[in-house]
């Protein structure tokens, strides 16, 4: 089924919960995008943090992510959630804490994930991350599926982790993790070309801050592997096209950009035998995704659509008392499942 008709077959039942409206001086989309990431977001107390436990994975063909598994005291039935941050975020990234913290507060135990040469992790393998890199995230996620033992799997993903998260259910296909329950992805990228022209030629403050961010991982990597990396070069780079165009060829297993992103494109009809439910919330006005895509995928009764007017790239913030939208959403989703089932 076309998903516009998905869409529009819930724009005609939704309740006031289903839509975020956000204060009016908090509409704009690029201070949604800024307040998502801003460390007073997470002031105070975070017990999901406390009881922490840090984990090395086996991500298969030798690869190690690093992550952190906070389980519940109650043990309670909701079951385990796994979160999967963005391109040069963390398990540390504040939207990754605050979402993490709610959670954990509602009885959730937590899993949080570093993608490759993401937090604290550039030495644990000498290759370099890249978006095709799904196999290592969805074997770690089968790990992380069985510490929740019989109860409920979820993962929740943002911006490219939404994108892996996507890609783990579109392999739950053929490789069960069987007490994956939802898939939910915050403002996924689904077309790598068009988000990386939009870093570049969009708003400069967006370049700025990946390319500061991406640069510094670039230099921890070769501070771990100098035998390796010789990549002084790309510290006076401009764009991050450049920077891609420079390292494809050189330190990743693909010929060009266009053979590298369509490892992880996300178009079309991909979704028609999707058999693991999957939410995708997105925001009219992301300034980093585009938004058309969307409405062109196809998929089955196990993919919904959720596309707000208002959010920027990952935020759905309505601060004072900073609550975020999508969490109250996702809660809502899983709560009714379980009633259901």
């Amino acid at each position: 089924m076309h998903t516009s008709q998905l869409l529009e077959r819930h724009h005609e039942t939704h309740t006031a919960e289903d839509i975020f409206t956000p204060r009016l001086w908090t509409r704009n989309p690029h201070l949604q995008s800024f307040l998502k990431s801003q460390k007073w977001l997470i002031v105070g107390k975070n017990p999901m943090v406390d009881c922490a436990e840090e984990m090395i994975l086996d991500g298969g063909n030798g690869a190690r992510l690093l992550g952190y598994y906070s389980p519940h005291p109650t043990r309670s039935n909701r079951g385990l959630m796994l979160l999967l941050h963005g391109w040069e975020g963390s398990t540390d990234s504040a939207y990754i804490l605050h979402t993490g913290r709610y959670f954990f507060n509602a009885g959730y135990d937590i899993f949080r994930l570093n993608l490759r040469d993401h937090g604290n992790s550039h030495h644990l393998n000498k290759g370099l991350f890249h978006g095709g890199l799904i196999d290592e995230v969805a074997m770690a996620s089968k790990h992380i599926a069985r510490l929740a033992h019989d109860r409920p799997f979820s993962i929740v993903g943002f911006s490219l982790g939404g994108n892996f998260a996507m890609r783990v259910a579109l392999q739950n296909n053929e490789s069960s993790i069987e007490n994956l329950s939802h898939v939910f992805s915050i403002c996924p990228v689904i077309d790598p070309l068009k988000s990386t022209s939009a870093l570049d030629y969009g708003n400069p403050f967006y370049k700025q801050y990946f390319l500061k961010k991406w640069w510094k991982s670039l230099r921890k990597k070769q501070a771990a592997f100098p035998e390796i990396y010789d990549i002084d070069v790309v510290f006076t780079m401009t764009n991050v096209m450049e920077i891609t165009n420079y390292i494809i060829p050189r330190y990743m297993p693909f010929r060009n950009h266009r053979e590298y992103f369509s490892t992880y494109t996300l178009v079309g009809d991909i979704f028609t035998e999707l058999c693991t439910p999957v939410t995708i919330i997105a925001a009219e006005d992301d300034p980093v995704v585009e938004i058309s895509d969307f409405y062109l995928l196809r998929g089955n009764e196990n993919l919904h659509l959720s596309i707000q007017r208002y959010g920027g790239h990952c935020g759905f913030i309505d601060p004072f008392p900073f609550g975020c939208w999508y969490e109250r959403k996702i809660d809502t989703i899983l709560q009714n499942e379980r009633h259901i089932s």
